[in-house]
Order: C-alpha cells, then structure tokens, then sequence
C-alpha cells in the first residue's frame, strides 16, 4: 500500500499559530462577552428556570413564553470612567445583548408564571397548562 504524504516547506506549528491569530483575534483587557448560564428543572405541576444573568437591572430583561416556547433577553449596559482631575485617563463602554431560547416539553400557562430577579440570578417559575384529555367523537 502507497501513502502519499504532502510536503510543507513551513513548520505546521507556526503555519497553525499565525492561522489562530488570525481566525479568533485576542481582547486585551476587554469586558468579557455576557452569556447566560441556565438550569432547568421540573416537577409534576411546573418548570423552574434559573438564569445567571450577573450585572443586569431587572428592568433590562425581557422573558416572552408563547406556548412551550421560552425567550429570555437582557441587555447589558457597563460604563467605567476613571478621571484623574479634569482628565479622563480611561474610559471603557461596554453595551450588548443576551438571548436564550428553549422550548420546554409541555406549553406553560403565561398568566400564573412568575419571575423573580435577585443578586444575578433570574428564577422563572413556569406552571404547565392542563391537558385536555382526549376526545372520543361518536360517527351519526
């Protein structure tokens, strides 16, 4: 059996080194991107959401629950300014959104839903609509 190998003049190690760069450019000292970390739990009567949303007002976030569909967004805000006297010797801004969306296995009743904000943390408490049982229909 033949094997064909390919010739590279170049070092792959370095090749690959200056490829990565490239590809995913570093932050130096950059605001780390928001993301929300979530647990999902149930039990007979209802879903219990927890989101990890640090560093958000409550009047920032948005939950909208359209049937067994749940969307969770939040907009980040940070503003630092450090002035020594008169100057301004560093400024950093930082403004985005996080959005997460699921779809859970039963629809969830909107009305009696609650959510509850507190030290990062977003609890939604999600109660699940009632079945209908099915329905035999008799044939005239």
């Amino acid at each position: 059996m033949v094997s064909l190998i390919r010739y590279t003049p170049y070092d792959s190690s370095v090749d690959s080194l200056f490829r990565s760069f490239i590809a995913r450019p570093s932050a130096f000292d950059a605001e780390p991107v928001a993301e929300a970390r979530m647990d999902v739990t149930e039990d007979e009567a209802a879903y219990t959401v927890h989101a990890e949303i640090p560093g958000v007002k409550k009047d920032d976030i948005q939950v909208t629950i359209d049937g067994n569909q749940v969307a969770i967004t939040a907009e980040v805000k940070n503003h630092q300014e450090e002035k020594q006297g008169e100057r301004v010797l560093r400024s950093e801004r930082y403004y985005g959104k996080v959005y997460r969306a699921f779809s859970l296995a039963q629809e969830v009743d909107e009305a009696a839903s609650e959510a509850k904000y507190t030290n990062g943390v977003l609890e939604l408490r999600l109660p699940k609509k009632a079945v209908a049982p099915a329905r035999k229909l008799s044939i005239q």
